[in-house]
């Protein structure tokens, strides 16, 4: 970190709910409109399900181009080049995406813009990691994954309102969602920011590379950084079923209008009101401890909705406790990674976290549609709850078991 960076002044929360809802806006756009509209055009849940997971494939590799983001021009610069071309793959996926019939050029199409929206993510959060103070880091994760879950809503519910309700085609709501992901640049046109820069420019960039080498080694070393890549392999508070409750909606009597609000937009409100709880529970106590107790209730979620009656009224009920605690979820990981990466190479050691992250979110995608195919809906919702009560039960034991291998360290140096 340079004196210029440690110098930096705090941004306002709000800016980081704004700045990363494009990255919620198009994973909203794929999985709630554009996976009804293949399911209304008779696409298989297999198939979708295997859309939206291969649109996990960039942010579960990210960790690879983001040190470019880290040694090389501004967040600034990098935000805006990947939001104007997330946003032309947004278009294209709704030019594409709407009867199924082009599911190879639709899975291109998504793969170059979800790579686009890694960046946006990376050049948020490493601005969220340097601007942040340590003991708000919490709240700061809370409105971070406000804006991205809140943006999912937009994504989708909006997206589907304006195609069933307005007559508007796919084509067009996509161009609605880019014109909105424009505007939440805005907060930054306005800033100032020097290129990031860990050593003197006049240093070689061999020297660069060592020196967040050297960076993200020593979070890994970390017994918290550990424990924060430990927990990104774990299928817990995934939050995948939620991927699949447009298509599966029919099972519950479910109208297009119920999923347009339910899981679009007054699901990203119940989402965005979870991160804003989960983050500031997050600032009052350990934060392992508040993930883990997010899986639960994460687990709990699905099982009630397993053994609910399929009405829409309990479609609604539970989709919208699931959203909110997906909320908590997702402000619980945001609150552990800044914790655990600090500041230095932000962009890389949260994108290396969050990478390792969604594989066990694209795994569930794919395992839920593949149970629901064979075995239903409840066995899809029961092996989820099971997964993740397990993950829970395995991370505490490890979290546990590191404690007195610390102190022996500690002892022994």
């Amino acid at each position: 970190m340079t004196q210029t960076e440690s110098a930096s002044p705090t941004m306002a929360p709000w800016v980081f709910t704004a700045l990363i809802a494009p990255f919620g806006i198009l994973g909203g756009f794929l999985g709630v409109t554009l996976a009804y509209q293949l399911g209304e055009a008779k696409v298989s849940t297999e198939a979708i399900a295997g859309l939206i997971a291969v649109s996990y494939m960039p942010h579960t590799w990210k960790f690879l181009w983001a040190p470019v983001v880290d040694l090389t021009w501004s967040r600034r610069g990098w935000y805006f080049a990947a939001l104007l071309t997330m946003v032309l793959g947004l278009f294209a996926m709704g030019w594409f995406g709407g009867d199924g019939s082009a599911l190879g050029v639709l899975t291109v199409v998504v793969l170059a813009a979800n790579l686009a929206s890694t960046v946006i993510g990376m050049a948020v959060e490493s601005l969220m990691a340097h601007r942040t103070p340590d003991e708000q880091k919490g709240r700061a994760a809370g409105w971070f994954q406000a804006g991205n879950l809140g943006g999912s809503g937009i994504g989708g519910g909006l997206a589907l309102w304006l195609i069933q309700d307005r007559g508007m085609s796919v084509t067009a709501s996509a161009a609605s969602l880019a014109a909105i992901c424009l505007l939440c640049g805005a907060p930054l046109l306005r800033m100032q920011e020097t290129a990031p820069s860990t050593v003197p420019a006049a240093l070689d960039f061999r020297v660069h590379l060592q020196t967040l080498w050297l960076d993200l080694w020593g979070m890994v070393r970390s017994r918290g950084g550990a424990l924060a890549m430990f927990v990104c392999f774990l299928p817990m508070c995934t939050g995948a079923a939620s991927n699949l409750w447009s298509p599966l909606a029919g099972q519950w009597q479910a109208t297009a209008n119920t999923v347009a609000f339910v899981n679009g937009a007054m699901g990203g409100v119940i989402s965005a009101l979870g991160c804003m709880v989960g983050g500031m529970l997050c600032d009052r106590m350990d934060r392992k401890a508040a993930y883990c107790l997010y899986g639960v209730l994460l687990a709990a979620v699905a099982v009630a909705m397993a053994v609910a009656p399929r009405t829409e009224l309990a479609f609604i009920v539970a989709t919208t406790a699931y959203a909110f605690v997906v909320g908590l979820t997702y402000a619980g990981f945001s609150g552990l990674v800044l914790e655990a990466i600090g500041r230095g190479a932000a962009a890389t050691k949260y994108s290396l976290l969050a990478s390792l992250s969604n594989m066990p979110i694209a795994l569930m995608t794919y395992v839920n549609g593949w149970s629901h195919e064979h075995w239903g809906s409840a066995a899809m919702l029961f092996g989820e709850a099971a997964a993740g009560v397990a993950a829970v039960m395995l991370f505490m034991a490890v979290a546990r078991w590191s404690r007195p291998a610390l102190a022996a360290v500690r002892l022994t140096s």
